[in-house]
């Protein structure tokens, strides 16, 4: 798991992997979320690819772009 930066310090995302056609989100509750090309579109994982490399703005994009458009979720428990 590489760690999101939380810029802000507001985001409730601790971290992300990504693979060649998905993203996979963690969150300090220990959910975790998949989205891949198959379940919210190539472009969108593509743009959270960058933005989660960025450090700032990932939970607002899922959220206005693709929330629940995830292929699985889970928990780390």
């Amino acid at each position: 798991m590489k760690q999101y930066s939380n810029i802000s310090g507001e985001s409730r995302i601790i971290g992300y992997d990504e693979g060649q056609d998905y993203i996979i989100i963690y969150f300090e509750n220990g959910s975790e979320y998949t989205y891949s090309y198959d379940s919210a579109g190539e472009q969108n994982v593509e743009e959270m690819k960058k933005i989660a490399d960025g450090g700032a703005g990932l939970n607002s994009f899922i959220n206005q772009n693709c929330r629940y458009n995830y292929e699985q979720s889970g928990f780390q428990y």
